[in-house]
């Protein structure tokens, strides 16, 4: 589970959150003092889970934290106040809560709340708009999902990614399966939530969209399986953007960039499986190692490639 702070001190609450976002916080209690508690887990350094559990009545405002705080409340009453609005929080509700920029407050009543926070720079290399480049950052321009479908899709993806991977004992120690869940959760928000993200192909995406464009993706992929990358690693490498490499992809493969990459990955695993000892590895491990976390459907994308479950290749080594 990582870090847990328990409390019923309002001073040591304040100076723990100050240690553990780097900003002050200011929380005023009213009512019976009940206890405080904030379970952190990482997934990568760049997402990381966090559940909290307030059985206590407060207020509290704090600076701004440079994170994007995802969250649904599972009990208790939550009101969220920033950029110059207030917004009023049920159980059941998906929400966002924190602006990486913005200074915000809270009121709390006794409330358990599931937070996913994930800094900015992920969803920025997800949609291809990395501060830094002539694009403006991505931005998260709304607080509430876009409809209750896109609820729900947050819902399943961040159970999803804590059941399967965050807290599964088997994908522990494979950093591709952490980082593709990672990019997962990320491209979720930004299907989930409101933002200014472009997804067409301009026309400088389409005219970049070469044969020698993607041949440089697919030597980078090829040399670099093995390595934590993604579609902007693999964009950057071929000197165009996202958009222009999925187009190329698309146009002279009939593949996309991250499929390609699953493929190659799928071979190298074809490979451990061939030369691995049964006695000493599992197709579960191997199928982790490459960075697939569900290893039903490695089964299944294996037995379509190669004819055979995998649990055959590594019987007959």
């Amino acid at each position: 589970m990582g870090e847990v702070f328990e409390t019923t001190d309002v001073e040591l609450a304040e100076g723990f959150l100050l240690r553990h976002y780097g900003t002050s916080f200011r929380i005023h209690a009213s009512g019976p003092q009940g206890g405080m508690r904030l379970a952190q887990a990482v997934l990568t350094p760049a997402v990381r889970f966090e559940y909290i559990h307030l059985a206590v009545n407060f207020t509290a405002t704090a600076g701004p934290l440079g994170v994007l705080a995802f969250g649904q409340l599972t009990a208790g009453l939550l009101a969220c106040r920033s950029a110059g609005g207030e917004r009023r929080l049920r159980p059941g509700d998906v929400f966002l809560g924190v602006q990486p920029g913005h200074p915000f407050g809270v009121s709390i009543d006794s409330t358990q709340t599931d937070m996913a926070i994930i800094d900015p720079v992920l969803l920025s290399q997800v949609a291809d708009t990395e501060p830094g480049r002539a694009q403006q950052p991505v931005l998260i321009t709304g607080y509430e999902p876009v409809s209750r479908q896109a609820a729900q899709q947050w819902k399943d993806t961040y159970a999803y990614v804590r059941e399967g991977v965050l807290d599964s004992p088997d994908t522990d120690g494979y950093p591709l399966v952490a980082a593709d869940a990672a990019r997962l959760l990320a491209a979720t928000a930004l299907a989930v939530f409101p933002n200014n993200a472009l997804t067409d192909p301009t026309a400088g995406d389409r005219r970049d969209a070469k044969p020698a464009a993607v041949r440089r993706a697919v030597a980078f992929i090829e040399g670099n399986a093995h390595r934590d990358i993604s579609a902007a690693d693999i964009a950057r490498a071929a000197c165009v953007s996202i958009r222009a490499v999925q187009l190329g992809f698309a146009r002279h493969l009939e593949t996309t960039p991250l499929a390609y990459l699953r493929r190659i990955r799928l071979d190298c695993a074809h490979h451990d499986l061939l030369a691995a000892d049964p006695a000493k590895r599992t197709v579960a491990g191997v199928a982790y190692r490459w960075g697939f976390h569900s290893p039903s459907r490695f089964a299944v994308l294996y037995r379509q490639a190669y004819g055979v479950p995998p649990s055959h290749t590594i019987r007959q080594t």
